[in-house]
C-alpha cells in the first residue's frame, strides 16, 4: 500500500462523501487496470500468502493450470490446481521452502495435445521479509518447437556447405569404378568361353564382382540422396485437394499394409480448402513417413491412421502409427542428416521429408512416446486470396 493511500486513510474521517467516493473510485480504477494488465500477459502469475493460500492469479494461469474457484477459500494453492503433476510439484516446493527457476513439465491436454510448461517459484518479499510466494507459469511449447526447427535448418545449411565440396568428388570415382567392373565382366565372359574347365573359378570371380557392383550402387544411391537433400528443388506448385491426394497414397500402399498385418483408418475432414503442393515431392515425403510407420509396426502389426484438419491459416495432415515409438532424445535428432535407428539406411530419409515440407513453406513436427507409437504432423499453409485496392477517383 503506497504512502498516498496511507495518508488518505489517516484523514478519511474528515473527507466529505463526494471526496471519499471519488478517491475510492480512483483506487478501484487502478485495481481494475492492474488486473487487466495481469490478464493480458502470456505468463501465468499466482501470488500466495505465507500459509500458501492463493491470493491472486491471472487468466493465463487459470486456463493453463485449470484452476478451480479459489476466492474466500482456505485451501492451499496446490489444492485448487487440477493439473496433478504441477500440483504435486508446487506442494513439495512450497512445503520445503525451495526456490525453483524454469522447471519444465510435459502436460497432456484433453485433446491429446502435449504442452511444455516452465514453472518458477520465488519468495514474495515485502520490507525485506518473506510474506509469501509468487509462481510464474510459461507455456514454452512453441519456443521449443522453434528452437528445434532452427536447429534443423542450421544442420541442413551446414550439410549444404559440405555437399558442395564432397558429393561430386565421391560420385565421379564411383561411376568410373562401376564402368571398369562391367568391362572386367565382359573380359571374364570371353575368357570363360576359351577356358571352359575353369568355370567354377570364373563363377566365383563373377559373384565377387557382383557384390562389389551392388555396394557401388548402394554408395551411389547414398550420394544421390545426399545431393537431393542439398540441391534447391524446382517445385511445380498446383492447388489440389489434399484429401484426394492422401487417399491415392494410401490406396497405393494398401497391399503392403495388408502384408504386414497393418490396418488403416482415414479420418479426413470434408470440404477442406485446396492447398498448393508439388505432387511428386509431396508424394515422396508422405511415402517416406508411411514406410517408417510400416517398419515400426512390422513385427506385430498395428494401425495406421491418416487424418486431416484445418485451422484459420493451415491444413494439417497427421500420420499416426501404433509402433514402438521414440524417446525424447531420438525425437530431437530424427530430422538430422545421417541419424538413423535402423540397421541399414542412409539416415537421410526424414531429412529429405523435412526439406520437402520446408520448401512448401510448411512445418513438420513429430510427437511420440516409447511403446505408444508416433504421430507426424505436416502443416501446409492455405493460399491467401489476394486483395485488390479499389481505384480512387473524385466523385466516388
Amino acid at each position: 500500500m503506497n504512502s498516498f493511500i496511507l495518508q488518505i486513510l489517516r484523514k478519511f474521517d474528515k473527507l466529505s462523501k463526494e471526496s471519499a467516493r471519488g478517491i475510492l473510485a480512483n483506487i478501484v480504477d487502478d485495481s481494475d487496470r492492474l488486473k487487466t494488465a495481469l490478464d493480458s500477459i502470456n505468463v501465468g502469475i499466482l501470488v500466495c500468502d505465507s500459509n500458501h493460500r492463493l491470493l491472486l492469479t491471472n487468466k493465463f494461469a487459470e486456463r493453463t493450470l485449470s484452476i478451480k474457484h479459489y476466492e474466500h477459500s482456505n485451501d492451499c494453492v496446490w489444492m485448487v490446481i487440477e493439473e496433478e503433476l504441477v500440483s504435486g510439484f508446487i506442494q513439495k516446493t512450497l512445503s520445503d521452502g525451495d526456490k525453483v527457476e524454469g522447471y519444465e513439465f510435459e502436460i497432456n491436454g484433453r485433446c491429446g495435445i502435449t504442452r511444455l510448461l516452465s514453472l518458477t517459484v520465488l519468495p514474495l518479499v515485502k520490507h525485506y521479509k518473506v510474506t509469501g510466494s509468487i509462481i510464474l507459469v510459461e507455456n514454452i511449447t512453441k519456443r521449443r518447437s522453434k528452437e528445434a526447427k532452427m536447429h534443423r535448418i542450421e544442420t541442413l545449411a551446414s550439410l549444404t556447405t559440405l555437399a558442395a565440396s564432397v558429393a561430386h568428388e565421391i560420385k565421379n570415382p564411383l561411376a568410373s569404378i562401376s564402368i571398369h567392373i562391367h568391362l572386367v565382366k565382359k573380359i571374364l565372359k570371353r575368357m570363360l568361353e576359351e577356358f571352359a574347365g575353369e568355370k567354377e573359378s570364373f563363377d566365383k570371380m563373377s559373384r565377387y564382382l557382383d557384390v562389389i557392383d551392388e555396394e557401388i550402387q548402394r554408395l551411389n544411391d547414398t550420394v544421390v540422396d545426399f545431393l537431393f537433400a542439398v540441391r534447391p528443388m524446382e517445385l511445380t506448385m498446383l492447388k489440389a485437394d489434399i484429401n484426394q491426394f492422401l487417399e491415392s497414397v494410401v490406396n497405393f500402399i494398401a497391399l503392403e499394409l495388408e502384408q504386414n498385418n497393418i490396418r488403416y483408418k482415414m479420418e479426413l475432414t470434408p470440404d477442406l480448402p485446396f492447398v498448393k503442393f508439388d505432387d511428386r515431392y509431396m508424394r515422396e515425403a508422405v511415402f517416406n513417413i508411411t514406410r517408417n510407420a510400416i517398419e515400426a509396426m512390422s513385427e506385430k502389426g498395428g494401425l495406421l491412421t491418416v487424418k486431416t484438419r484445418k485451422t484459420d491459416t493451415d491444413v494439417i495432415i497427421s500420420i499416426t502409427d501404433t509402433g514402438a515409438g521414440m524417446s525424447e532424445e531420438t525425437q530431437l535428432k530424427i530430422f538430422e542428416p545421417y541419424f538413423t535407428t535402423k540397421d541399414t539406411g542412409t539416415g537421410l530419409g526424414l531429412t529429405l521429408v523435412f526439406k520437402v515440407i520446408r520448401e512448401h513453406h510448411g512445418e513438420l513436427n513429430v510427437y511420440s512416446k516409447l511403446g505408444e507409437g508416433s504421430t507426424f504432423n505436416i502443416t501446409l499453409p492455405i493460399p491467401q486470396i489476394d486483395g485488390y485496392l479499389l481505384d480512387y477517383s473524385d466523385g466516388i
